[in-house]
């Protein structure tokens, strides 16, 4: 089982945007200190939701801070974003960390970043899989050209190519945030693993690595990269001597930065959005997750483990909102929880 950390760089109330970054780096740091396996970081912009506009320029910072632990992005924006000024970044990572670097990426959502970019609202609702398809082009041939609908160039040679990582690893992980049975088929078609997001149960989750494995089979992948397939399950750990003071730190602190954040989110086009309620979801994180002892937050990681055949975890670790409180929430996951899962 393979375990990370799961950095937002939140901003809580009160809290500066400098001091949300700030916890996010060293976050990175001590999970490497603590035997983490990853840590992935998500992206967002003009929102204090969270506060880390460039998830692949904060991995390559951490990626130079630290030298065993895999920095993965969870994700960078596709629509929002060249696909292969991205594909050149990852390139660039992947062949200077000495293949530690995955990228995942996502769709995101109808917000106001596709009007600030200029890319517009059509990438978003048809535009990804094109823009996925140039990007997965760039990081597997020597040289590229496009005659798409959004993408249209001559060829030019990949430059640095991938695989001359002195790892021999032919490419970066690419990984897909799926949250749809679209977005799943178009991850299997593709034999690209998922990210599943922390909002979903083992039950749902389960269903979406079955529903991949039949796409998989159905578009011809082949058998062995179907089972080898490493999902990865994005979820909330908290641990504490008893479960009830897990919970009412992250009830103190979460429902106050999710109602910030996401109220913060304006859409492009002015269509109406549902927002769950800060206090009832970050209830729900609660009983989904790892939130308590480090003895049951083991237990529930093997469950969901055993239930959905996922074995890679990004758990989100700062829901104190605290800097302390954090690094002490990594430090007891990797000396208290880790042990216990083999």
């Amino acid at each position: 089982m393979h375990v990370g950390s799961f950095v937002l760089a939140a901003q809580f109330p009160g809290q500066g945007q400098g001091e949300a970054l700030h916890r996010a780096v060293r976050t990175a740091e001590v999970a490497e200190a603590a035997g983490l396996d990853a840590v992935w970081l998500a992206e967002h912009h003009f929102v204090p939701y969270g506060t880390c506009p460039s998830a692949v320029t904060l991995a390559a910072l951490l990626l130079g801070r630290t030298n065993r632990i895999r920095v993965g992005t969870a994700v960078s924006v596709l629509p929002t974003v060249h696909p292969v000024a991205l594909g050149e970044q990852a390139a660039l990572l992947h062949v200077t960390s000495g293949g530690r670097f995955s990228l995942g990426v996502g769709r995101g959502g109808p917000w106001v970043d596709l009007e600030v970019f200029g890319s517009g609202l059509e990438a978003y609702e048809k535009g990804f899989p094109e823009s996925l398809d140039l990007l997965m082009r760039w990081l597997r041939e020597p040289s590229v050209e496009a005659h798409g609908e959004r993408f249209a160039f001559r060829e030019v040679p990949v430059v640095p190519r991938p695989s001359e990582t002195l790892s021999g690893s032919p490419g970066p992980e690419v990984v897909v945030a799926c949250t749809s049975p679209a977005s799943v088929r178009l991850a299997a078609e593709r034999g690209l693993p998922m990210l599943l997001g922390m909002h979903v149960g083992d039950e749902e989750k389960a269903e979406m690595v079955t529903l991949w494995r039949q796409y998989a089979r159905v578009a011809g992948r082949p058998a062995d990269e179907i089972r080898a397939a490493a999902h990865v399950s994005a979820g909330v750990c908290q641990i504490a001597d008893r479960r009830t003071d897990a919970v009412e730190a992250l009830l103190k602190a979460m429902p106050g930065w999710l109602k910030q954040g996401l109220d913060a989110h304006v859409t492009v086009d002015g269509r109406a959005r549902s927002m769950r309620d800060p206090h009832a979801y970050t209830e729900l994180l609660c009983g989904l997750h790892p939130v308590g002892t480090p003895r049951l937050c083991a237990d529930r990681l093997a469950a969901t483990s055993e239930r959905t055949g996922i074995s890679r975890f990004a758990l989100l670790v700062e829901g104190s909102g605290d800097l302390a409180a954090t690094e002490e929430n990594v430090r007891r996951l990797g000396a208290e929880v880790l042990p216990h899962l083999g």
